[in-house]
């Protein structure tokens, strides 16, 4: 049996390869002041530890998005092809290194700025799980809900009239491996995660995420984001 792997991402706003080395492990690139500085959501009970992992590495890309490709994407990209080898579309399911998404990417980073990291925010969390609860339980992947609702309806219910920005990943458990697919955004032409991810526009600054299981895709992720003041 084999899952398709993909992305949907929505936004709203009012009016080169270092190869890591055998037995280099990826976190041993980043300072422990880096990756507490990162680990925003790390006391946050009413997360999973993926879904704290999952904030984690996002604020990891936000902070240095080309040493996060260098470390932890690359990691993740040799476990995870290594794991479709089992499936007889692998050579569709691989991130492969000459692909045009992985190429700009590559670019991407390397252009990429500093940016401030995510805060988790509970309201935030309980949309994206709703959310990501009901895509389960009607087998369906997309943001608009059943009721018609939009993912600015869901998040402004609790933010009104603030921007905010909505990304979904399918077939992935792991918070490192539902961002790194955001950010790599293979099969999305106008990278729309990946541009939210690294966003310097919307002041974005909070962020909510769900990952549960999903029927169609084994597992689905919500990552619900918000500006807000501080």
């Amino acid at each position: 049996m084999t899952f398709p792997l993909f992305c949907l991402q929505v936004t709203a706003v009012e009016n080169r390869v270092k190869t890591i080395h055998a037995g280099h492990k990826p976190q041993q690139s980043w300072s422990k002041e880096e990756l507490s500085m990162a680990n925003t959501a790390g006391d946050k009970k009413y997360l999973t530890a993926e879904e704290r992992d999952f904030i984690l590495y996002t604020n990891l890309i936000r902070m240095d998005a080309a040493k996060f490709f260098n470390t932890y994407f690359q990691d993740f990209v040799e476990s995870h092809n290594r794991q479709m080898q089992q499936y007889s579309n692998y050579n569709t399911l691989k991130i492969s290194r000459t692909d045009k998404y992985y190429k700009s990417l590559e670019k991407d980073v390397e252009d990429s700025k500093a940016l401030p990291v995510f805060w988790p925010d509970e309201a935030l969390s309980w949309v994206a799980r709703q959310h990501a609860k009901e895509m389960n339980k009607y087998n369906y992947a997309e943001h608009t809900s059943r009721d018609g609702r939009t993912a600015k309806d869901r998040i402004r219910q609790m933010y009104p009239k603030r921007p905010i920005g909505e990304n979904l990943a399918f077939g992935f458990a792991t918070g490192l491996g539902n961002a790194c697919m955001l950010l790599l955004d293979k099969g999305v032409p106008d990278l729309g995660h990946r541009k939210l991810l690294l966003d310097t526009s919307l002041d974005l600054n909070f962020i909510g995420v769900s990952i549960q299981p999903h029927k169609g895709y084994r597992y689905c992720a919500a990552m619900d984001l918000v500006s807000l003041p501080r």
